[in-house]
């Protein structure tokens, strides 16, 4: 005998009619959903595309700046890895108490961290730091304080103390050179920063990187320098002492190997202690960071004085037109006369003279004589040929020419004063390099300033400006300026030495 079921009671119809209202209202809500997600994913509005933002980031993979280092490999410049702290306002807690936050956890000026957040609220990416301290690294990453980040930054390091500042120069905040060799050798320092873009998550986690999408840095390439940094520290405190105990405004020093052209030291200092002079700048103008200062070596010329004699000396012998032992019609006791009717003073009389003792005890009467001996276009020639009026192209930054008269001013007032120094501007720069034709037997060297082997040297170029024997003779006659003449004061038990004094002065 089969059961039969019991007839359904109106109050299950009822039951059953409310589960299928019930599912298919649940089934219509999830289909409108459905619906909805399909249509915000293909044609989602503006505003909310722009409120949900790409779920791709892109990050940037900075390249390590290469090192600076001196000719005997000393590090001058390197780059190191630091952080600087970053609060992300849509993920901190309470604003208002953030500065104090952080003010307790790593020392942060609460009134400058509020100030810098307080604007841009609806950012997720605030710095409210400089590079940070290791210490303040370390408790940052160990608070776990919400909406509190750390953000790598690249960070170049000068372990010379200052020395050499002015050459070196400084990189900015973008980690580009701003002056000195920094900033001449920024290109091959810098290097290539990487990219790459990956998906992430709603907390901006990586979940997946695009092989396609990644292009990996490339580190700066170490530069060698021709300077030595033992030469340039002794140089600068040599020049510092100098200057203090003669009062002076400054001084300049160019170290120079005269057979390659090699640049060891360079030291523009200014003293800073000095009571201003007429003609210094306004005060509120005189502090600068020396690491953005000019090199007065290179860009500001001076009126030489006698330390130019020995260019138009040399000159002169060479043409002929005077020989060492040449007895000058040389005045004693009053000064001479030029043909125009200038009068020439000498510091000194000594009468009749030789040719080599009026550079010797650097007569002025001489240089005139023999001055008007040579035609304009020598003169100008011998100017030429030893370099001045052109620039070094040693690489320092902001190099000058110097001052030369041109050919359609040039007077006979003009011939005689150039043979003394003056109506003349040179770089400190220009001088050295002219002085080395006298130490390598009449060559002038190439100077520059990035050592062999480095990036873009071009190879050492000289090219003779005196014959060997007349740079010789001009040579051998200014030791005797060490030794008999003006130059006494700097003469050494250590080395046979040759130069020529001068007061310099700066051209108007």
């Amino acid at each position: 005998m089969n059961d039969v079921p019991p007839p359904r009671t109106w109050q299950q119809h009822r039951l059953d009619s409310w589960t299928t209202l019930l599912l298919t209202g649940i089934a219509v809500v999830m289909l409108a959903c459905i619906g909805r997600v399909v249509q915000l994913k293909l044609t989602p509005d503006l505003r909310l595309s722009a409120a949900a933002g790409s779920p791709f980031s892109t990050r940037v993979e900075p390249a390590r700046r290469g090192d600076l280092l001196d000719r005997r490999g000393r590090v001058i410049a390197t780059t190191t890895l630091g952080h600087r702290a970053f609060v992300d306002p849509g993920t901190v807690k309470d604003l208002a108490t953030i500065g104090v936050d952080l003010k307790n956890l790593i020392g942060l000026d609460p009134v400058d961290v509020d100030r810098r957040v307080a604007p841009r609220h609806g950012s997720r990416f605030v710095p409210v730091s400089g590079i940070l301290e290791p210490w303040q690294v370390d408790r940052i990453r160990r608070s776990g304080l919400d909406g509190v980040g750390l953000e790598p930054r690249l960070v170049r390091h000068y372990p010379q103390d200052g020395t050499g500042a002015q050459l070196i120069g400084l990189v900015g905040f973008e980690h580009t050179g701003l002056g000195g060799a920094e900033h001449l050798l920024d290109e091959d320092l810098a290097g290539t920063e990487g990219r790459m873009t990956y998906l992430r998550d709603v907390r901006r986690r990586p979940l997946w990187i695009s092989p396609d999408t990644f292009t990996p840095h490339e580190d700066g390439a170490d530069c060698r320098l021709t300077i030595d940094m033992v030469i340039q520290r002794h140089v600068e405190q040599r020049l510092e002492a100098e200057i203090v105990a003669r009062n002076a405004a400054g001084g300049r020093v160019v170290v120079l190997d005269p057979a390659t052209g090699e640049l060891l030291a360079i030291a523009d200092l200014v003293n800073s202690d000095r009571p201003p002079r007429e003609g210094d700048p306004a005060p509120e103008a005189a502090p600068v960071d020396p690491r953005l200062a000019r090199n007065r070596c290179a860009t500001d010329p001076y009126e030489p004085g006698s330390t130019f004699k020995p260019f138009v000396w040399a000159y002169a012998t060479q043409q002929g037109v005077v020989t060492p032992s040449e007895i000058l019609p040389t005045p004693n006791g009053t000064p001479h006369r030029t043909r125009s009717g200038r009068r020439i003073r000498d510091v000194h009389y000594y009468g009749k003279s030789s040719w080599e003792k009026v550079l010797v005890k650097s007569m002025n009467s001489g240089m005139a004589i023999v001055a008007e001996r040579l035609d304009t276009g020598s003169m100008q020639a011998c100017i030429n040929r030893f370099g001045f009026g052109t620039r070094t192209n040693c690489g320092l930054p902001g190099e000058t020419a110097g001052l030369v008269t041109s050919s359609g001013d040039w007077s006979s007032y003009t011939q005689v004063s150039v043979s003394l120094g003056h109506e003349i501007g040179v770089t400190p720069l220009q001088m050295v390099r002219a002085f080395s034709a006298f130490a390598t037997d009449g060559n002038l060297p190439a100077l520059h300033l990035l050592a062999h082997g480095e990036h873009h040297v071009p190879p050492l170029v000289q090219h003779r400006v005196l014959d060997p024997g007349i740079a010789r003779i001009t040579r051998m006659t200014m030791r005797k300026v060490m030794t008999d003449g003006t130059g006494q004061r700097c003469r050494s038990d250590w080395y046979r030495l040759f130069g020529k004094s001068g007061t310099a002065q700066l051209p108007k």
